[in-house]
């Protein structure tokens, strides 16, 4: 259960109530459609095809970084946002997004995009070169919450992310022999995330402005897109002001939180 100073303001019972149990919450809205065609125009520019071309998307996806622009920080900054970092994470505990990436554009194409696997975003360990000894820990270090900011309209046939969901409590209970250290994403992935297969598959569609709020935990994947329109989304961190805590003396524990202690 969550702690009850989260459950009024942005988030109702019920949202939080489903972050626990569920590992996401849906926010309509969450930046306006203004701010997402700034962004998209930005990002055009820099894809190095035609948006009003087709023919010019040759590649089933491209990545791009991080931003600093105006718009990107302002889209990762409303107060909507904000208030609700501040019910699943805990007012004080976060900090804000200063750039937003990275964004994976993906296109129509009949390729396999050669990324669509199931996995959980790590969040430390990046001096290592081979990124999957990245790795992650019970206490999530470096990460407060997974995000997938939509950009664009995203619909089924889109390459909407896939999640499965409650998958975050699999992953606790994976990851908490392994203490401090963690896991590597190939240690975590060595099953091809087998604990997690009988989830339901919730896929996360929206219009442009749609944010999908993410416990750390949450198994995931992309696929490939066999719409007609190229879909812009971006899965920046939320980043903690200071670790995650699964053992406070005065039991104020954030969803984030609670839905790990509940997992073990």
């Amino acid at each position: 259960m969550a702690h009850p100073e989260f459950d009024a303001r942005v988030l109702d019972a019920a949202q939080i109530a489903h972050f626990v149990d569920r590992g996401f919450v849906r926010l309509d809205h969450a930046f306006s459609p203004a701010l997402a065609a700034e962004v998209r125009a930005i990002l055009w520019r820099d894809l190095g095809c035609d948006a009003d071309d087709p023919a010019s998307w040759t590649k089933p996806v491209i990545r791009l970084g991080m931003y600093t622009d105006a718009p990107f920080v302002a889209a990762a900054n409303t107060s909507l946002l904000h208030g609700a970092f501040d019910q699943l994470v805990g007012a004080g505990r976060w900090l804000p997004c200063r750039a937003m990436g990275t964004f994976p554009v993906r296109f129509p194409s009949p390729e396999d995009p050669g990324d669509a696997g199931w996995h959980v975003d790590v969040s430390f360990g990046f001096d290592d070169q081979d990124f999957m000894r990245w790795r992650v820990n019970i206490n999530s270090k470096g990460r407060a919450l997974l995000m997938l900011f939509l950009f664009s309209d995203v619909w089924e046939s889109d390459a909407p992310t896939r999640i499965r969901a409650g998958s975050h409590r699999d992953i606790a209970r994976q990851l908490a022999p392994a203490g401090e250290a963690g896991l590597s994403l190939g240690e975590l992935a060595s099953d091809g995330f087998a604990g997690s297969a009988g989830r339901e598959e919730v896929l996360a569609t929206g219009k442009a402005g749609t944010v999908y709020l993410c416990h750390p935990f949450l198994v995931h994947s992309a696929q490939p897109h066999r719409g007609t329109m190229p879909r812009v989304m971006a899965q920046p961190p939320l980043l903690p002001h200071g670790p995650l805590s699964l053992d406070r003396p005065d039991g104020a524990y954030s969803p984030v939180e609670a839905a790990i202690r509940l997992a073990l």
